[in-house]
């Protein structure tokens, strides 16, 4: 949003990192590196940013923080923004108040001025002046002729509430005025007629929810679309949920697997394994598209990590529940925010599946539509809101607080006064949700599907795990093929049995301690002495 209008040319910025102290600051540093970078050179880029990283330990905050800390921090924030206003925020929290939140982004935003200030002197010091964009210039009696063609036939389309139908009396509209325009000898007109169309479009629709209060849907700005709740739709899976608000559905399903399914990551930061994972699946159909299906993008790949990040403060730890787990959201219709539905339906469906999960989460997406001095915030905003409104903020959490943030905006900044209503208002909408989740599963199943494998665990000396393993990892192969289990054992002596059948499990435990055992004075054995 900071380049200027009418600027096309394609620009790369690449952040590589060469080498690291493992301080976990490498992203910080790539965003100041690449806002730096574009400031001292002579593309028209002239609003620098800056980002900061901010935890919290011990009710205090911390301004980037090192690994060690955002380990034990119960608030991970970064936040980007100029030296005016914040542009993106990213967070995941532990059930942390708006208020708390709030101060955060604005300690954050503090910190991001000094660094702008400094980014300002190296421009400075680079001396290059900015190149300069030529806006292209469309014919005002070509405008003023688009605009009689389509002008009505907007404003009666965007009212339409169901999608599809929307859409497709907007192209007729469209198309409408681009045949009856159109001229041979002017290779850029139909460009420019559809250019012209978009701004109507885009004027037509900010004017009806400001003038009117109304939106494309009939709704007010802080109404929640119809919502319905299904759990257990799946009777296979180990649990499973559809939420549904207006026309945005997702399906979620939960696996519960053992440390075999454990992830292993090796990051730029060390190596760690990941026992909660969460993948979105957006499948063309969802929004009435024929498209090869591919990996998954960067859309994909964020919205996933967003609602997983909203997910893990209630997940319990794996002392408590030891479980790999992993959610699949697959999106079978989408018209905004189907990365807050997976939230919804990913906290159902753990709670389908017997996880014993804290609280119930859910997530809503605020919309924004400024002009000038004239502000309106929108609850749970459709698709047309998050395309032609000026704001895309998701919030995610509990009853007791917030669990995720992400913000993006295509103007110049936010305030801390309209982030403060935002939160506000996100947290209603956000207690509407969740007490139609309520309805639909109020607490987690006290048991597990009869699907789901049954893991015990026990600890035996450490002294004792070759013995278990035997001689070439035969014994172990030994009690698994005569159990039909899984068995894991860990360098601590820890070992975990997994098994769909509870007798089973019981077999291998009982083989596991008789290995294990250590001969009592007065117990009575019975077999052959053989030396």
């Amino acid at each position: 949003p900071l380049f200027p209008e009418g600027y096309y040319f394609e620009t790369q910025v690449i952040a590589s990192v060469l080498s690291t102290d493992q301080t976990g600051s490498s992203d910080i540093l790539a965003i100041i590196a690449s806002s730096a970078a574009l400031t001292v050179s002579n593309i028209p880029f002239d609003n620098p940013i800056a980002g900061v990283r901010i935890g919290r330990l011990d009710g205090k905050f911390v301004v980037n923080p090192d690994l060690e800390a955002v380990a034990k921090s119960e608030l991970h924030l970064v936040v980007a923004g100029t030296a005016d206003a914040v542009m993106m925020v990213e967070a995941g929290a532990n059930e942390l108040s708006e208020a708390v939140m709030l101060e955060a982004i604005e300690l954050a935003h503090a910190e991001i001025k000094k660094i702008v200030a400094k980014i300002r002197e190296l421009q400075v010091l680079a001396g290059k002046s900015k190149r300069k964009v030529v806006k292209e210039q469309i014919d005002s009696v070509l405008a003023a002729q688009v605009k009689a063609l389509v002008a009505q036939g907007i404003r009666e389309a965007i009212m339409i509430p169901n999608k599809a139908t929307r859409q497709e009396r907007l192209d007729e509209v469209k198309d409408g005025a681009v045949q009856q325009l159109k001229s041979v000898d002017d290779p850029n007109r139909e460009r420019h007629v559809k250019l012209v169309f978009h701004e109507l479009e885009y004027t037509e629709v900010r004017h009806m929810i400001l003038e009117k209060g109304s939106r494309a849907d009939g709704r007010g700005p802080a109404d929640i679309r119809p919502i319905t709740c299904e759990v257990s739709a799946l009777p296979r899976t180990h649990g499973s949920a559809i939420f549904t608000r207006g026309e945005t559905q997702s399906l979620a399903v939960v696996t519960l697997g053992t440390t075999d399914d454990e992830q292993r990551i090796d990051a730029l930061e060390g190596e760690y394994m990941r026992t909660f994972m969460l993948h979105y699946n957006f499948p063309p159909f969802s929004v009435g598209e024929a498209r090869p299906l591919r990996s998954p993008g960067r859309r994909e790949v964020g919205h996933g990590a967003l609602a997983e990040r909203a997910l893990a403060p209630v997940i319990p730890s794996k002392d408590a529940f030891p479980y790999t787990l992993r959610i699949v959201s697959d999106i079978l219709e989408s018209n905004g925010s189907s990365s807050m539905a997976t939230v919804c339906g990913g906290s159902l469906a753990l709670m389908d599946a017997g996880v014993p999960v804290s609280k119930a989460v859910a997530g809503i997406a605020m919309g924004l539509i400024k002009e000038g001095d004239r502000v309106m915030i929108l609850s749970d905003i459709l698709g047309l809101e998050d395309h032609l409104g000026d704001m895309d903020f998701k919030v995610c959490g509990t009853k007791q607080g917030v669990t995720a943030l992400q913000m993006d905006i295509k103007i110049g900044g936010i305030t801390s006064a309209l982030m403060q209503q935002a939160l506000e208002q996100a947290k209603a909408g956000r207690l509407h949700i969740l007490s139609c989740m309520e309805k639909a599963l109020p607490v987690p199943r006290t048991t597990l599907s009869a699907y789901a494998p049954r893991i015990f665990t026990m600890k035996v000396k450490q002294d004792k795990i070759r013995e278990i393993i035997g001689p070439g990892g035969k014994t172990i192969r030994g009690i698994i093929a005569d159990c039909g289990v899984k068995i894991n054992v860990d360098d601590s002596g820890t070992v975990t049995i997994a098994s769909v059948d509870g007798a089973s499990a019981e077999k291998a435990k009982d083989m596991i301690s008789r290995i294990t055992e250590e001969v009592e004075i007065g117990k009575i054995y019975m077999g052959t002495v053989r030396k």
